[in-house]
């Protein structure tokens, strides 16, 4: 019976010993499996992050472009403001030393021209484009008497 229970002891140890190698293959293969996901998801993480970055780096391109551009006009409305002075102060210039000037500048505007420059105070552009478009229609140039 001792030959028989050593074989049957020996059997036993073989099983629990197979059954630790496969256990051991299961856990090996999962943390393969693990390590491969989290390789791939490293990865995407980094390419997304070179995306974000290129965004990024686009979008503060752009913003210095919008600065610069703004500040080119800034000059310009600068310079338009100071030439409109300068023709003002020419312009009072010249009705000081003009009589004739003074008189037709201080005639008022005709009906046409007068009409023009109506404007009733408006709130928005939805009241402007309503107003725009509830204006007459103006005549063809063609129509025009000649002056």
């Amino acid at each position: 019976m001792t030959t028989l229970r050593q074989a049957l002891f020996g059997i036993a140890l073989l099983a629990a010993l197979a059954l630790l190698v496969w256990s051991q293959e299961l856990r090996i293969s999962m943390a393969n499996q693990d390590t491969r996901l989290a390789t791939q998801d490293a990865t995407n993480a980094r390419e997304q992050a070179e995306r974000h970055l290129a965004n990024a780096n686009a979008l503060r391109a752009t913003l210095h472009q919008e600065r610069t551009a703004q500040a080119t006009l800034r000059t310009q409305q600068d310079q338009l403001r100071q030439g409109l002075a300068k023709r003002e102060l020419t312009i009072e210039a010249l009705k000081r030393e003009n009589t004739e000037l003074r008189n037709w500048a201080a005639q008022p505007l005709p009906d046409a021209a007068r009409w023009l420059r109506e404007r009733p105070a408006l709130t928005g552009a939805d009241a402007y484009r309503q107003w725009l478009s509830s204006r007459g229609a103006l005549h063809a140039a063609a129509d025009q008497p000649t002056q």
